[in-house]
């Protein structure tokens, strides 16, 4: 389908993607993840022929059925490109007020995809129009249709997108991090609607995004790129449970673990709570284990360690492990040794104690790198996970 080899792209002689390499299959569905500045967006633009003509393609080619899109060392086929955007590739964009025309009715942006590629006209193509948005979950689709952009909430603007990325039935859809304005529950509306899509029309997609977790539901396959560079790919499994690279592991760890420090009496537990409550939602982790942790963290952190001392000093670190299904928390401390066996107004943590799910350990530590001087580790996996 689509084939990306040894691709470097330079800004005024800077190389942001550097020896690339990437293919997708027809019906596949390929992450490409990494942190901002990694050259992820970079690629899929210069291979949708969309990147600015300050960047210049150093080394490589990319191909779509075999056929040469971008070369290095030749510019850019305006006129190919417009065979193919659109009817055969499409992109859907990271916020789709930048794409819309503010001026023009939503129903008259899409309908131009359909005049542009198709022999439909007049009311055929009004009702193409009006069938893609109620498939892609848009409701009361007469009134979105003669909307403005400005008139629809952002979740209603991305499906506009997606309608309009869709409505040709390409053969390849590149979403460019389609869900990052948008609030959690609207972001899995869309990540099941891409998801449906690709199962529905069997095309290839390219799904741009720095949200590891976002991957992990959709993809097949996921490539990790950073500084420009593909440093690992392969099944969304492998590289999720058994990376092979260092740089991949600890990428993954970084944006996969919750951490944060308690230093006074007065720490904000609500900015914890609200932390948690995004990181579980990502996870998709019950919102009953985010409340008992929650509540756990507080009892022990603030009622008992911080209380035991003017200048509390606490790290805490929060992680999930998928294929195990336990959430881990870490505490780590200085100040006195604190005997969680003698924990006070810990009603909700002593009774996941009891559990026989639940684990901890405490430890001394000894020439911590962060330099604290007291470790507890607490692992939780409720009992009815286990029937």
């Amino acid at each position: 389908m689509i084939k990306i080899e040894n691709l470097s792209v330079a800004f005024e002689g800077t190389e942001v993607v550097k020896n690339v390499t990437l293919e997708l299959k027809d019906g596949e569905i390929l992450g490409v993840v990494g942190e901002s500045g990694s050259g992820k967006s970079v690629t899929a633009l210069t291979m949708m022929g969309l990147v600015s003509e300050t960047a210049q393609i150093t080394s490589g080619r990319i191909l779509f059925d075999d056929v040469v899109l971008r070369e290095a060392g030749k510019p850019l086929d305006k006129a190919l490109y417009r065979k193919y955007q659109g009817a055969e590739m499409s992109m859907v964009f990271q916020e789709p007020m930048t794409s819309l025309n503010p001026t023009l009715r939503v129903g008259k942006q899409v309908e131009e995809m359909l005049r542009l590629h198709t022999d439909l006209t007049g009311e055929e193509i009004r009702t193409r129009v009006l069938e893609t948005f109620e498939a892609v979950g848009l409701k009361k689709v007469k009134e979105v249709y003669a909307s403005y952009p400005h008139q629809l909430s952002g979740g209603m603007r991305q499906r506009v997108m997606i309608a309009m990325a869709v409505i040709l039935h390409p053969d390849l859809i590149v979403a460019d991090e389609p869900t990052t304005a948008l609030d959690v529950t609207i972001q899995n509306q869309i990540m099941e609607l891409l998801r449906e899509i690709n199962e529905k029309e069997q095309n290839a997609m390219l799904f741009i995004t720095h949200d590891l977790n976002l991957a992990r539901r959709i993809c097949h396959r996921v490539a990790v790129m950073k500084d420009g560079c593909v440093v690992e790919q392969g099944r969304t499994a492998d590289i999720f449970e058994h990376p092979k690279r260092e740089k991949t592991r600890r990428f993954i760890q970084r944006l996969s673990t919750l951490s944060y420090r308690i230093d006074s009496t007065d720490f904000d537990m609500e900015s914890i709570s609200e932390e948690l409550q995004k990181y579980g939602e990502k996870l998709l982790i019950e919102a009953e284990r985010l409340t008992k942790l929650t509540l756990a963290l507080e009892e022990i952190c603030i009622n008992n360690i911080a209380a035991e001392s003017d200048n509390p000093d606490i790290l805490v670190k929060v992680e999930y492990s998928e294929k195990l299904d336990v959430l881990t928390m870490i505490i780590k401390y200085n100040g006195n040794t604190f005997d969680i066996k003698e924990a006070k107004s810990s009603k909700v943590f002593l009774s996941l104690l009891e559990e026989p799910t639940t684990t901890y350990q405490q430890k001394d530590l000894v020439d911590d790198k962060v330099g604290f001087s007291h470790q507890i580790e607490m692992n939780f996996k409720w009992q009815e996970e286990q029937k």
